[in-house]
């Protein structure tokens, strides 16, 4: 556990949400599960054949006490969250159709989310993304004004000099291939409600490219400048600017030279978007291999519950970090 991480372990604590794990018998994911359930972190419930889980855990050597077992098995159960989910305002799908999702464990656990059972959907290890973003839409549904499923990760760069200190939040550089203008709006949106949810900021996000109000020209730029404008419309309260090289967004410097306009994101963002995931997830790599930086996430954002799409070759240790930020935005949306 890095020391970027300690703040959101502590909230996590105060407040301890119930995690749906719909792959429990995987070895990792329980093992997660298990040490942020007996550590305070979160609830932990396995979702499965509750009988031969609770036997797995014994064999594996953990206190079954520590977990909250269901059964998909229970028909009276099953009736209950698929009652509660259909009743929930936010769910488009009836109840037959619910009941007939429940038969795989990934629905039956959202649809314990719709129903209040639970508050985080954890899962990745077996499920593909596609998997998961598929459930997530068809169940979850997005947020109102949110029509774009992105993620967002949190950088801890070691001698960065940031508004945050060492943290930059960076996205999407996961989910997006080529975002449109509007899509890129709701990105940069959805990620300011992450940083609010996850770590208490406030907010100031960047759209980067290759130009810096003006200085190049080109349909990327212009994508870039038509999502801000749409960002700004749909979210005047968030301090959204661009368009930024990298560098004017986040050294105060290079922006007094770039940016000669009032900006509160300029030199200072705490967010940075980029224009598609080709620049994602190369920028990524950049920070971690050259910058030695340590990246949490990818974290889903725009559902309207909190669902995460785990690395299927995250060691134990990046599994409880994303399980219990996942924990703390959950705990955050509900005030």
């Amino acid at each position: 556990m890095g020391n970027v991480l300690d703040p959101i372990y502590e909230k996590a604590k105060l407040n301890p949400q119930k995690v749906a794990f719909p792959e429990a018998d995987n070895e990792k994911m329980m093992q997660a599960a298990y040490e942020c359930g007996q550590e305070g972190y979160i609830i932990p419930i396995l979702v499965g054949d509750a009988a031969a889980l609770k036997d797995l855990a014994v064999q594996r050597g953990y206190d079954p006490a520590v977990f909250t077992f269901v059964d998909m098995a229970d028909e009276e159960y099953l009736t209950k969250i698929v009652t509660g989910a259909a009743a929930n305002e936010l769910v488009i799908l009836s109840e037959k159709g619910l009941r007939r999702r429940a038969a795989k464990p990934l629905y039956y656990a959202m649809i314990m989310q719709m129903a209040g059972e639970a508050d985080v959907t954890f899962a990745g290890i077996n499920y593909t993304t596609r998997d998961v973003l598929l459930a997530g839409q068809e169940v979850i549904g997005l947020k109102p004004g949110i029509s774009t499923v992105s993620s967002i990760g949190l950088c801890e760069i070691p001698g960065f000099q940031g508004s945050e200190g060492e943290l930059l939040a960076i996205g999407d550089s996961a989910v997006c291939t080529n975002p449109d203008p509007e899509q890129l709006a709701d990105i940069a949106i959805s990620a300011c409600n992450t940083v609010v949810e996850l770590l208490d900021w406030e907010p100031r996000c960047a759209l980067v490219c290759y130009s810096t109000l003006g200085s190049g020209s080109g349909e990327l730029i212009d994508k870039v400048t038509e999502a801000l404008r749409i960002a700004q419309e749909k979210r005047p309260d968030l301090a959204i600017d661009g368009e930024f090289q990298l560098d004017a967004a986040i050294i105060p410097e290079i922006a007094k030279k770039k940016v000669p306009r009032e900006s509160k994101v300029a030199g200072k963002a705490n967010v940075v978007i980029w224009p598609d995931l080709n620049v994602g997830n190369v920028a990524v790599k950049l920070i971690q291999n050259f910058g030695h930086a340590d990246a949490y996430g990818p974290m889903l954002q725009g559902y309207n519950r909190i669902i995460c799409d785990c690395s299927r070759s995250a060691p134990v240790s990046e599994l409880k970090g994303n399980i219990v930020m996942s924990a703390v935005r959950a705990a955050s949306i509900k005030k």
